[in-house]
């Protein structure tokens, strides 16, 4: 039987195998993003109601440049893309770290890909539903007879993209503090220990991040963050308890 000793890879292994694993999420963005285009027209619904719901009738989007249209599809389809690859992207993450893992460990790719998946599509799906509808409502009720709304896609967009994809990896905290602690540079006590400065972390980040000033806002998205610093705890128990078998086993 090999020893872990034995299946070190190279420095140039290494290259050669992020090189592989590159390509192949580049392959699957790809597809990914002709089927999306494809369907631009159906995806521009999708990703434009959270605003288009609250707009007042009759209202709709702009853009302002000859180009502008055409380069905001290339980019609403990238998106859609991203989200549609996202678990086999983070089975090819897995797939390129797995080589430096202990035979047990490697056992977590399937857990690895379904919650990190889970997390980072649960982030979007609840900035999409929860988060976006009222913070829109909130920047649209300043239209008035006086004041009417011109919104460019492109900015929306942007907007749009920057705030969900905020979430989705915000929601990966539990997985990202599954490795650190794997690494051990934090552990279950230390977070349960910091939890107070680890709120008040979490309420500045939903400040930041959301899109409108109102404390509902921020605080839709600061209640998931905490609970998942709380599941964070457990995972860290669990990758702990993990490590100690791993070196009795080494031993």
């Amino acid at each position: 039987m090999k020893s872990q000793e034995d299946n070190k890879m190279s420095l140039t292994e290494h290259l050669i195998e992020l090189r592989k694993r590159l390509f192949r999420i580049i392959i699957a963005l790809g597809i990914g993003f002709g089927v999306c285009f494809y369907f631009k027209d159906f995806v521009f619904d999708v990703i434009t109601k959270p605003l288009t719901q609250v707009l007042p009738q009759g209202s709709h989007l702009v853009y302002i440049g000859v180009t502008e249209a055409f380069f905001v599809y290339m980019k609403l389809s990238f998106f859609a893309s991203l989200m549609l690859t996202s678990p086999y992207i983070l089975y090819q993450i897995w797939k390129f770290i797995s080589p430096g893992l202990l035979p047990r460990e490697k056992k977590y790719v399937a857990p690895f890909v379904i919650s990190s998946t889970f997390l980072f599509l649960g982030g979007i799906l609840f900035g999409y539903f929860v988060v976006l509808p009222p913070a829109f409502k909130f920047f649209v009720g300043f239209n008035n007879q006086y004041l009417q709304a011109m919104i460019s896609f492109r900015e929306y967009l942007s907007l749009f993209v920057t705030f969900l994809l905020g979430f989705g990896l915000s929601f990966e905290l539990p997985v990202f503090i599954f490795f650190l602690t794997k690494l051990g540079i934090v552990n279950a006590k230390m977070l349960s220990k910091q939890r107070k400065f680890a709120i008040l972390f979490i309420f500045i980040f939903a400040a930041a991040l959301t899109p409108s000033p109102d404390a509902l806002s921020q605080i839709l998205m600061a209640i998931p963050l905490m609970f998942l610093y709380e599941v964070s705890i457990f995972v860290a128990r669990f990758a702990r308890k993990e490590n100690e078998q791993n070196s009795e086993i080494k031993d």
